[in-house]
């Protein structure tokens, strides 16, 4: 509990006492009231300051304007009476003060719990960074004092503070925070590692790839410190309804005030006006609408921490509303529903190229030789790409690459990359780069996919890689079903027998494949055309080739998202880890919200308008009307919370 937290309990506990002993004080008249405006005033100062701020700015009508009016009008509606030799009801006054600081307490507890709950979950953010020192020793700075390139090191049980690659050491890191899954990552020297991880067994040093602002851990928090700016509809629907539904409230209950007395007064009878005065303030005070602002907001902030804890990133409420609503799910293929990993298969030289390098001085002598002779060509042309596919032809390849092999690089977008290898020009790609360059290729009988070869300006051959379905691909997919997708697609740059083939073994509904970036746009344009307007498409893709389309989709996912900045600019929603089941989970995350939400306003809008109606009949009086106020927003509250709720296996609690 905070300090100001502690302070207002003490209060509460000081009005309670002195509203307990206040009765059996022998007192009448003025000093009756006085004594009385001690506990309102102990319990209720910062309300009455906080409305008359209010009315000085403009903002009037809010509910601590709603609650000075309503337990002001009931203290001094209470001297009245005194005055006429009546008892006052002054401690229904105090009463309403204290009772709303008591929820208002509640709820203050209850979004801190929400925000420590989350902040826990990513508590990722590294304290400092270790440098290594000319001695040897170990010197503690902070991470945005670290230069690209320094060499940290981080001890067992440290946080990796800054991205970069391990240069010396191997240990076992835990990603739980980052991805919500607990099973450990193995890390050696060469490989990158990410911030926000746990060091766990050895000593690792680390070469820094970028600086503190720019790394994983600074943009995840970004993202989950400005969720909250990008409201639900279901937010703006109540912060629009409050604009308009306080003032008519207010302009109500002084009708109610002032109306029917007056009526009475006209027509010859006595105007009463206490009785209807009281109406009028008790009016108000079952009007204010607290649980709603309150528990909407709070609603959606634990839809998004529970989401957090389960590693997935979702960048505002309008997103985890949206969610909600999906009926069309596009994914990418290569490290989305298959792992990304590739293998080199086959390597098939053409017969002319196996001439051609037989012929050559000291050339090749068997088609095994011509098969190396290909893959180099093809693993020097694509040195200078991070591709997966480059990656695994020189890893195929197995041997040291020397700089400056490959000049004259051209990157082809959809098609390939052409290079001048030790004099040698070569094109590697797809079938449309060798039919572009006027050449017939031959296409493999066995799926997978396929870089094409030319060197010299003549058709070499083809080198097959073959890419392995996710696991839990097939299960995510009957899971989308199963949540309510009507259609779910597949669009790929693989070849069409590729493609086929893995969709039939997920049971995708659609398949397109030899797709570029731009007319992967055009399918989602063609399947955002068709769809209804309450229907949401989400398209899911690694978030570095598919930036067009997770900007063009309703929601934008990034599958496999650990480390990939393009991913966290460009998707809507950030999935940590590359399991597809993830996107499942978070549309049932998404809906539990939403039905919270809707729980939350149906009830606090039908218990007030009941209340209200008493209210104006004279039949609900001041202590039902804190039931209608405090009593609804803390049930509200309790209700919200539970989006928040996640079990010990780290999976949402639905």
């Amino acid at each position: 509990m905070t300090k100001k937290q502690k302070n207002v309990l003490c209060r509460i506990l000081i009005a309670a006492a002195l509203m307990a002993a206040l009765p059996f004080v022998p007192a009448e008249g003025w000093l009756r009231f006085v004594l009385y405006l001690i506990p309102y005033f102990v319990i209720g100062y910062d309300i009455l300051r906080k409305a008359v701020l209010g009315i000085v700015h403009g903002e009037v009508f809010d509910e601590n304007f709603l609650m000075a009016v309503a337990t002001v009008g009931a203290m001094l509606l209470g001297l009245y009476r005194e005055s006429r030799g009546l008892e006052g009801e002054f401690a229904e006054g105090v009463a309403v003060m204290l009772f709303y600081q008591i929820g208002e307490l509640f709820q203050s507890v209850a979004v801190g719990r929400s925000r420590k709950n989350i902040t826990a979950l990513m508590d990722i953010r590294p304290d400092y960074a270790n440098l290594e020192d000319a001695d040897g020793a170990l010197k503690q700075v902070d991470p945005d004092d670290v230069e690209t390139g320094s060499v940290i090191v981080v001890r067992p049980g440290e946080k990796i503070p800054i991205d970069g690659v391990v240069t010396e050491g191997s240990s076992s890191l835990n990603t739980s925070a980052l991805t919500g899954e607990s099973v450990p990552r193995q890390v050696e020297a060469g490989q990158e590692v990410v911030s926000g991880c746990v060091n766990l067994t050895g000593l690792l040093k680390i070469r820094t790839t970028k600086e503190f602002g720019e790394s994983t851990v600074s943009k995840i928090l970004d993202l989950v410190e400005n969720s909250s700016m990008k409201k639900a509809r279901a937010e703006n629907f109540i912060t629009k309804f409050a604009r308009y539904y306080t003032p008519a409230v207010c302009g109500s209950a002084l009708a109610l005030a002032v109306l029917p007395p007056l009526w009475n007064l006209l027509s010859g009878n006595s105007g009463d006006f206490s009785t209807w005065l009281i109406r009028a303030l008790t009016f108000l005070v079952i009007s204010c609408p607290c649980a709603l602002v309150i528990s909407i907001p709070l609603s959606f902030f634990g839809g998004i921490g529970g989401a957090s804890a389960c590693g997935i990133l979702v960048k505002g409420s309008n997103y985890l509303e949206a969610l909600a609503k999906t009926r069309y799910v596009v994914f990418d293929k290569t490290g989305t529903l298959t792992k990304g990993v590739f293998q080199v298969t086959d390597i098939h030289p053409s017969d002319i190229f196996l001439k051609k390098e037989s012929s050559r001085e000291g050339g090749v002598k068997d088609r095994e030789n011509a098969a190396e002779k290909l893959l180099e060509y093809a693993a020097c042309a694509e040195s200078y790409s991070s591709h997966p596919i480059s990656k695994s032809l020189k890893e195929a390849y197995g041997k040291e690459i020397p700089a400056g092999s490959a000049v004259q690089v051209e990157e082809i977008g959809g098609y390939g990359v052409s290079a001048v290898v030790g004099g040698t020009p070569v094109a590697a790609g797809n079938r449309r780069l060798m039919e572009k360059l006027g050449l017939t290729c031959e296409e493999p009988k066995m799926a997978g996919t396929v870089v094409h070869v030319a060197v010299e300006g003549e058709y070499a051959g083809y080198i097959l890689i073959s890419d392995v379905v996710k696991e839990q691909a097939a299960e995510a997919v009957k899971a989308l079903k199963a949540a309510g997708v009507k259609q779910t697609v597949m669009l790929t740059g693989d070849s069409k027998k590729a493609a086929i083939e893995a969709a039939e073994t997920l049971g995708l509904d659609q398949v397109e494949s030899e797709l570029l970036p731009a007319d992967k746009v055009e399918a989602v344009e063609r399947l955002l055309a068709g769809k209804s307007a309450g229907e949401k498409l989400v398209f899911v893709g690694d978030g570095i080739n598919d930036a067009p389309v997770l900007s063009r989709a309703d929601i934008g996912v990034a599958m496999g998202a650990l480390g990939s900045d393009a991913a966290i600019e460009a998707a809507d929603i950030v999935l940590m880890d590359d399991n597809p089941m993830k996107l499942a989970l978070a549309m049932r995350i998404s809906k539990k919200c939403l039905r919270i939400v809707y729980e939350n306003i149906v009830f606090a809008l039908a218990v007030k308008a009941a209340c209200l109606v008493l209210g104006a009949l004279g039949i609900a009086n001041m202590w039902v009307a804190i039931f209608a106020d405090v009593g609804v927003m803390v049930l509200a509250v309790l209700n919200a919370v539970r989006c928040l709720k996640v079990n010990g296996k780290r999976r949402f609690a639905i």
